[in-house]
């Protein structure tokens, strides 16, 4: 992308968004991976002008974009992303009780939604807290933990469609989820959603949030940069990890980065580690997989950028 469309999109976003409109900046601290390259324009929406005038600089200068969350399902390429990233700051980041609903914006994270929902005693949403990503991303990615997903509990969205320059709200039936994705277009930002809860014991419901830390600490590399899941289960037959652990995927390595020895759908990603490992490594696993069992496992991380890879 040209120098010339940058310039314009940040002479637009700067007319209405002042010095919060930031040039090259590093995506690596806004991904959970902590690996990848700069931003050409990045800004922090706080309202909906915010996101109009994000519209207008798309639409005037051609410029590519993505939308981040908590980047905790996210690969930013070595060279960075040549477009406009947007993430919602902190105007999108609320809760309010509605009877038995709990509504949020789009940046408020998963895992502090549930202890709203705890302290006004409504039950459903426990297994958010084993799930370090924004609402507005839980909704896109129908994100899921522990036999639970965002599937179960929305019961309606707001969007901001940035090809459009306008909101929308949608029905769960008619964002369309399906295992660990949605119907919603590629350029619809959730910026608030409603979840249905149900009362319940605050003793039961802290419980339950308790033991999925405890499942999350024990099970996943936490300390360690990932990504979350690498590769999405198969509609049938065993897990994506139990396939990689069957065929002896855990701790493979490229370069920098390496299967996890604590659960085979993560790869972890040592000091030094490069975007271009990851992608190697997933490759390498995938064929591994295919090879030996003749299941193609898909890739559940987002590819941000012009990362060299086949089939990722």
């Amino acid at each position: 992308m040209s120098a010339e469309a940058v310039a314009r999109a940040a002479a637009i976003l700067r007319e209405a968004c002042g010095e919060r409109v930031r040039l090259a900046l590093p995506m690596a601290p806004l991904t959970t991976f902590r690996i990848g390259g700069p931003a050409a324009l990045f800004l922090e929406p706080e309202d909906e002008e915010d996101l109009a005038a994000a519209s207008r600089a798309i639409e005037e200068s051609g410029l590519p974009f993505v939308v981040l969350g908590k980047g905790s399902n996210v690969l930013v390429a070595d060279e960075g992303f040549p477009g406009l990233v947007l993430r919602l700051g902190r105007g999108f980041r609320w809760a309010a009780r509605d009877g038995r609903r709990l509504v949020a914006g789009g940046a408020m994270p998963l895992p502090a939604l549930a202890g709203v929902a705890l302290r006004h005693e409504l039950a459903g949403l426990e297994f958010g807290v084993a799930i370090p990503a924004t609402l507005g991303g839980a909704v896109r990615m129908n994100a899921g933990a522990q036999g639970h997903e965002m599937a179960e509990i929305v019961e309606r969205a707001a969007l901001w469609r940035l090809l459009e320059g306008a909101g929308r709200s949608l029905t769960a039936g008619e964002i369309g989820f399906e295992y660990r994705r949605t119907g919603l277009p590629a350029d619809a930002i959730v910026v608030r959603a409603a979840v249905g809860l149900i009362p319940g014991s605050s003793t039961e419901i802290r419980g339950e949030m308790d033991h999925a830390r405890a499942w999350r600490r024990a099970t996943q590399p936490v300390a360690e940069p990932n990504c979350g899941s690498v590769f999405k289960n198969p509609a049938e037959g065993p897990s994506a990890a139990r396939l990689v652990e069957e065929v002896g995927g855990k701790g493979l390595q490229v370069g920098r980065a390496s299967v996890s020895t604590k659960h085979a759908n993560f790869i972890v990603a040592a000091e030094g580690a490069r975007a271009s490992d990851v992608v190697a490594l997933m490759d390498r696993v995938r064929d591994l997989v295919q090879d030996r069992t003749g299941i193609r496992l898909e890739p559940e991380v987002q590819v941000v950028g012009g990362v060299e890879r086949a089939g990722v």
